[in-house]
């Protein structure tokens, strides 16, 4: 494979909102590109301290009824209706992926390495951002749409206890998938001046 490809394939990974339930591919088969990024992504120190969980169909439409209820306790009822809507549209996709880190290695390579204790952390949030992107890369390159979402920690507990999640997991984000109901607007980039820079070429 070229590496040409690989950027081709990154090129249209986009923010895909218009979801439906109508997956290109088998919901197993979407299930194993997961499976694979959780294999296969790198994490410092080999920690592999990112955390995964699937949920499709009626577990993932319970995914934005809780939201819903969690935020209908904190937005004001008559400033509710386009939060209402945007989760409406959540839930009418096919699936969503849980990313968390596991605090219980994070900690344990803090108290193993205490001179880079408070880089654990940081470092854990670049394997979890790996891993998002590694799936949502690959979804892409499957034809499903995608759209990341951070609902933490409002439904944090609701998630826990739904799904039993160990309680040393930090939800960290949630990556909404399905079929390609209508595709992505026209993309814009800030000027690369001052955003890349090359040395010694």
């Amino acid at each position: 494979m070229s590496y040409q490809a690989v950027q081709q394939v990154a090129e249209i990974r986009r923010s895909i909102y218009a979801l439906n339930k109508e997956l290109p591919l088998p919901a197993a088969e979407v299930a194993k590109i997961v499976e694979h990024a959780v294999l296969h992504t790198p994490s410092s120190f080999n920690s592999q301290s990112t955390r995964v969980v699937v949920l499709f169909g009626a577990e993932h439409e319970k995914l934005w009824d809780l939201t819903t209820e969690a935020l209908r306790a904190i937005v004001p009822a008559e400033n509710f209706a386009p939060t209402e809507q945007k989760l409406a549209m959540f839930k009418a996709a096919a699936g969503s992926v849980l990313f968390f880190e596991d605090q219980k290695v994070v900690k344990g390579l803090q108290e193993q390495f205490p001179a880079y204790a408070a880089n654990f952390p940081v470092w854990a949030e670049h394997t979890d951002a790996m891993h998002q992107y590694a799936v949502w890369t690959t979804l892409a390159a499957a034809g499903i749409g995608a759209n990341l979402q951070h609902y933490n920690p409002v439904i944090d507990a609701a998630v826990a206890k739904t799904w039993n999640i160990p309680a040393d997991w930090t939800l960290r984000a949630q990556l909404v998938f399905g079929g390609i109901a209508a595709p992505a607007g026209e993309k814009t980039f800030a000027p690369l001046e001052g955003r890349f820079a090359v040395h010694g070429l």
